[in-house]
């Protein structure tokens, strides 16, 4: 943000997570939260992973999977599954005092590879491998990835928006 003339505070605070079928309605809680809270503009990532063969899971609740069983955990519920495509998600939610939330959102596609690879990036980057790529995204330098990701995507269309937000 602060290449594009933004300033952020990062504040690591819990905030009550609203638990829906998709993370647009998901976010939209936390945002309210956090203005009533700080009482000044807010900004809140949420990502999720969606598993085609897996119905979409663990989705929304990819963080407290990620916690419990990790990329272990999915790899294992992926044993045998030849359908390994899947997708990330990410929504950039904004808001700022007395306004209406906002929620820019992006998909990257992919598939689950058959095993953990890289060291970089967190999460589930070590089995995820992108459309048009044979490495996961924990093997793909950050400046590359920061242009191909959800998370990067995401980051694009709010930025587009923001000035007409603010």
């Amino acid at each position: 943000m602060a290449e594009h003339g933004y300033e952020l505070e990062h504040i690591k605070t819990p905030y009550p997570e609203f638990q829906a079928e998709s993370l647009e309605i998901t976010i939209i809680p936390g945002l309210q939260w956090a203005v009533s809270r700080f009482g000044r503009p807010v900004m809140i990532d949420d990502s999720g992973l969606f598993v085609d063969a897996l119905k979409g899971f663990p989705g929304v609740y990819s963080s407290y999977v990620f916690r419990t069983v990790g990329c272990d955990g999915v790899l294992s519920l992926m044993k045998g599954v030849k359908d390994r495509s899947a997708r990330f998600e990410c929504c950039i939610g904004f808001m700022l005092p007395g306004k209406d939330p906002f929620v820019a959102k992006a998909i990257a596609k992919g598939s689950i590879s058959m095993k953990k690879v890289g060291t970089g990036g967190f999460g589930y980057d070590p089995i995820f491998i992108p459309d048009g790529y044979q490495k996961t995204y924990a093997q793909i330098e950050i400046e590359e990835k920061n242009k191909i990701s959800h998370r990067g995507k995401a980051i694009a269309i709010f930025l587009k928006e923001l000035p007409r937000l603010l």
